[in-house]
């Protein structure tokens, strides 16, 4: 059942990545070359279905072997950072916001208990030439994954399905979000920020979540993790609207809240906002007021953002202008036919 369900993610994935980082420049790739990538291109997608597809673990390494060395020749062509790949489902390929790189990763899955993540990051360079980070998954030897910033030698892998860029005193840093198997019984989904050291090479992690006390006696700062029970639908990304980390409320539908495979969303959500260079902790994104003048005992009233009705059940005009000017900013201008 887990390696199905992986197989969806990964479909998903794909389907929501492809072309939608495209890069404008693909025209600087010479029609010899992006030849080369297209055929390229056709075995990696190959390779790719039998990553997930095969039934015997020895295919699928082979798969993977072979998808490997297919995709760093594929890599070595010029300008081949401007070539998408779209034709590869499985694997992750995301672009950076401001296209410095992209990121590949994807999962090989051994059984239904273990799994490993592989990646890369290919560089943008001004010659177009090749500059590549392999990605060496260490989960698996890691006693604490959240104790420290990692190198790409020692990476915590997941499959990324979102990046985005923030700065701070001039620095740019990406926040990944991305999604680990984990499990026969749990799924991880980690949300950490990368960002470059003076050398170019890449750090995953470090000191930017910031925690209340309480928070703080169950997270640590260097990257945040969401382990939820297997099949749970649970979010965890970036509000581009509210300009905030979004993520479910997990509790323990059996009232066991120290078994990761036992927690599921509660309908509430918690984030983080990016301030002064740290996503600091908002334990209840949406706090609502609830005006409940005149509210039936039954069935109750729903929850108001600003109550418009004061507590004699009079209307406030200033609270009933203000949501109308809100109201029409929301509005989307008419479209103007020809």
């Amino acid at each position: 059942m887990q390696q199905v369900n992986f197989k969806l993610f990964l479909f998903s994935i794909s389907l929501a990545c492809a072309g939608f980082f495209s890069v404008a420049t693909a025209q600087t790739i010479t029609l010899a070359d992006k030849k080369k990538l297209q055929v390229k291109e056709d075995s990696l997608a190959e390779y790719a279905k039998y990553l997930i597809t095969d039934t015997l673990t020895e295919d699928r390494m082979v798969s993977d072997s072979i998808f490997v060395k297919t995709l760093i020749r594929s890599l070595q062509i010029k300008n081949s950072f401007y070539y998408p790949f779209d034709s590869v489902i499985g694997v992750s390929k995301l672009y950076a916001p401001d296209s410095t790189f992209r990121i590949f990763t994807w999962n090989l899955q051994y059984d239904n208990y273990y799994g490993r993540q592989r990646g890369a990051i290919q560089m943008r360079t001004r010659d177009g030439s090749l500059k590549l980070f392999p990605l060496r998954d260490v989960s698996e030897f890691t006693d604490d994954a959240m104790d420290s910033a990692r190198n790409r030698n020692n990476w915590i892998g997941a499959v990324y399905y979102n990046i985005i860029k923030t700065e701070h005193k001039g620095k740019s840093y990406y926040t990944l979000f991305g999604f680990d198997g984990h499990g026969v019984r749990s799924s991880k989904k980690w949300i950490e920020v990368l960002h470059f050291n003076t050398n170019g090479e890449p750090i995953f992690g470090g000191e930017f979540f910031s925690f209340s006390a309480e928070a703080r006696k169950r997270n640590k700062p260097y990257r945040f993790s969401l382990e939820y029970k297997k099949d749970a639908r649970v979010l965890a990304n970036f509000l581009k609207e509210e300009n905030v980390i979004l993520i479910d409320h997990l509790i323990s539908e059996s009232d066991e809240p120290d078994n990761p495979w036992t927690l599921v969303p509660d309908g509430d959500n918690e984030g983080f906002k990016w301030e002064n260079g740290k996503w600091v902790h908002v334990e209840k994104v949406f706090d609502y007021k609830v005006d409940m003048t005149g509210a039936d005992p039954y069935l109750g009233r729903p929850p108001l953002e600003a109550p418009i009705l004061d507590k004699n059940g009079k209307r406030d005009e200033k609270k009933l202008m203000e949501q109308s000017i809100k109201n029409k900013a929301k509005e989307k201008p008419p479209v103007k036919k020809d």
